[in-house]
């Protein structure tokens, strides 16, 4: 299979030869779930804490005495089974990150760059940098790649300096290296730019 690269100006500059066994046939979206689920699970603060009976405030002491008064039995105000009591069982700081096997990880990845590649939105420059650093030179640049107001990814080897502080204040636009780019930001991209240096190093990697 064969993607034509282009440069800067969206005109063809060359052709780059890709691996069926990574861009091509059936795309695994149930690897694509697991990843996703996995990367949402990681990013979970977890701060999240309720109190228990040690942490909220009231007396320790006896209400009153164990027999002879005709209520029931009780030890203190801090009881769970009283209003204002401690929580049992509630929500306490934990980390939601879980380890996903690596074999689980790449094949999400593949998968994510087939199906853009497969619905046409996947697109090859020959380069990625900036002359300036400025946002609105930027866009235009994007704009030109056919990348409008959606949500895209930007992939090279190596970030370029300029061009990620031009793009830093675009929301939709994500600028990251080969090396770190997730299953997740793929799928959640409606187009994709990767340099020829980035998808070479992207098929070595997941074949």
């Amino acid at each position: 299979m064969q993607l034509d690269i282009v440069n800067h100006n969206n005109e063809k500059v060359g052709a780059l030869t890709v691996s069926d066994e990574v861009f091509g046939g059936r795309v695994n979206t149930d690897l694509i779930w697991e990843s996703v689920v996995h990367e949402n699970a990681a990013k979970r603060r977890g701060t999240h804490q309720t109190k228990n009976r040690a942490n909220v405030s009231g007396s320790g002491k006896k209400p009153w005495r164990q027999k002879g008064t005709g209520r029931a039995r009780i030890g203190s105000i801090r009881n769970p089974l009283w209003r204002h009591g401690g929580t049992v069982f509630g929500p306490q700081p934990r980390s939601y990150d879980f380890a996903l096997p690596k074999k689980v990880g790449r094949g999400a990845l593949r998968a994510a760059l087939a199906q853009k590649l497969q619905e046409g939105a996947l697109v090859v420059v020959e380069a990625l940098a900036a002359s300036e650093m400025k946002t609105k030179a930027a866009v235009e640049m994007l704009a030109r790649l056919g990348v409008g107001g959606g949500k895209a990814v930007l992939i090279d080897v190596a970030l370029d300096e300029k061009l990620a502080r031009s793009v830093r204040n675009l929301p939709r636009v994500e600028y990251v290296a080969s090396g770190k780019v997730t299953a997740r930001s793929v799928a959640n991209a409606e187009r994709v730019v990767a340099t020829r240096g980035a998808l070479e190093k992207l098929q070595e990697v997941l074949s």
